[in-house]
């Protein structure tokens, strides 16, 4: 898969199949919609391609309480590549320029000019140009491609939209989100150095960097986490740590079971499998340390009764 930010026109790329949206989570709506992409790029001999903006448009004009990102770019990028159904990914930058740009100067400047776009697939409920202005009469109105809408995909009688998934973690629905997403949610990011404040506390913790002001869900979890030297078993919380931190900044922190090895600067990818309870606040370091320990012993039995069942 390739990826190419900005304008690709200094590239010289063929005309493509694309379709266009932030893709956060990508979740079984754009599963579906990268399937039927990709069966009708293969029909037309074109290159399947994704359009897609960073940052999301909604942070953009929000940026005083953005919506929380299900996804980093990267995460984003390696789950459509991992689909195996995007040849190609443009990302936009989204900037005031382009939050400008009206809805016709959209289709011949980006669309024909830059994309060369030769078929279109959009949602049903796509709207784009400055102040919405675009919609999918407009499209269907350009020469240059034919434009198709595919119908909200619906998960157990749910619309899949990223809407929905937010809503699910933010209620620590974890098992409604993973129906929608088809997977269990995950973030990933570099391990840093932290106030290593758990490893006195005896429990030491990977603390993952996280590039968003406000992650899609809050409260101390049963986790996996895939790292460089396997996956292993842990309780995280993720939140801002009242205890012991003033600071607004959230946090996430991994406390790995059984590990002892090394995992500053490593990547690591965590999934949320079940929530154990919301963030609080505790009187002394004693009464957190107590509530610790009661998390890691919920978490291990969940984790091995699931091995049970899975064995």
């Amino acid at each position: 898969m390739q990826v190419y930010f900005g304008d690709p026109r200094r590239f010289g790329l063929p005309g493509c199949a694309l379709t266009i949206g932030n893709f956060d989570g990508v979740h079984q709506g754009h599963q579906n919609m990268l399937k039927r992409l990709r069966a009708e790029a293969d029909l037309r001999g074109l290159p399947s391609a994704v359009l897609t903006f960073e940052p999301h448009p909604r942070e953009f004009f929000s940026r005083e309480a953005p919506p929380a990102r299900l996804s980093t770019l990267r995460d984003k990028l390696a789950e459509l590549e991992a689909s195996g159904l995007v040849d190609v990914v443009f990302v936009y930058r989204f900037n005031h320029a382009f939050a400008r740009m009206g809805a016709q100067a959209f289709i011949d400047e980006v669309l024909v000019g830059a994309l060369n776009t030769r078929y279109l697939l959009i949602g049903d409920d796509f709207q784009f140009g400055a102040k919405r202005s675009g919609d999918f009469a407009l499209l269907c109105a350009c020469p240059h491609f034919v434009t198709e809408a595919m119908p909200s995909v619906l998960v157990k009688g749910e619309r899949a939209s990223s809407t929905r998934v937010r809503a699910c973690l933010a209620a620590g629905h974890l098992d409604a989100a993973e129906h929608l997403l088809g997977h269990s949610y995950q973030l990933s990011g570099r391990v840093m150095h932290g106030r290593k404040l758990g490893r006195t506390l005896g429990f030491p913790t990977a603390n993952i960097h996280l590039p968003h002001r406000k992650p899609a869900l809050e409260g101390v979890f049963v986790v996996e986490a895939e790292t460089a030297d396997g996956v292993w078993g842990g309780v995280a919380s993720l939140g801002r740590n009242p205890t012991v931190s003033q600071s607004e900044d959230y946090k996430l922190e991994v406390h790995l079971f059984d590990f002892a090895g090394d995992l500053y600067g490593q990547r690591m990818t965590v999934r949320f499998l079940k929530k154990l309870r919301d963030e609080a606040r505790y009187d002394d370091l004693n009464e957190l340390v107590a509530q610790i320990e009661q998390d890691a012993s919920s978490a291990r039995s969940y984790l091995n009764n699931l091995q049970r069942e899975q064995a």
